[in-house]
């Protein structure tokens, strides 16, 4: 019988130990709930800005990025990628505003200035000749390439844009045009 006493001293060893993970456990839940709290009015206080961006536009000629925005922008890491384009944090549909300021001196839409371009050439186009001339033209706009590629994209879903492979090569042309070539 001479177990019993270690016996004895290891469940008091796991007892000791069960009870030290549990405070160190509950320690560890109190922690992330007060770190969740202030995640939670950070996240808040984020909202009500975004709402407040949106109801009051900055002066007609200063830019500002919001998610959403109905012009793809230059993107810092770690930003938005615009997923949620349709509505904001109330459900509210964007861009009316942003629509109705553009058309009092806004800078156009970076798709009609690349329909725009197209319209100017009768051979299909590559993006990075696009994105060159566009640069040229308009020194004010400086589109990434992955910008560039994205819109001439979005303008081929929407059909007002041709795109085909020549080679490894992705051309862009205006719908209607060099048809009779293929």
């Amino acid at each position: 019988m001479p177990d019993q006493p270690a016996a004895a001293t290891v469940r008091s060893r796991y007892a000791e130990q069960a009870a030290a993970d549990l405070q160190d456990n509950r320690r560890r839940q109190q922690e992330l709930t007060e770190q969740l709290a202030v995640l939670q009015q950070e996240e808040a206080l984020l909202v009500d800005i975004l709402a407040l961006a949106e109801r009051f536009p900055g002066p007609p000629g200063t830019a500002h990025a919001t998610p959403g925005a109905a012009e793809p922008q230059p993107r810092t890491a770690g930003s938005s990628t615009g997923a949620g384009r349709k509505a904001g944090p109330e459900g509210v549909a964007r861009g009316g505003a942003k629509a109705g300021a553009r058309a009092e001196g806004r800078q156009p839409l970076l798709g009609d200035l690349f329909v725009d371009l197209l319209r100017e050439h009768r051979e299909p186009r590559l993006a990075k000749e696009l994105r060159d001339e566009l640069l040229e033209r308009h020194p004010e706009r400086t589109p990434t390439p992955q910008v560039v590629r994205n819109t001439l994209e979005a303008l081929v879903a929407k059909g007002r844009v041709r795109r085909h492979k020549q080679q490894r090569s992705v051309m862009y042309e205006l719908p209607g045009e060099g048809e009779g070539d293929a």
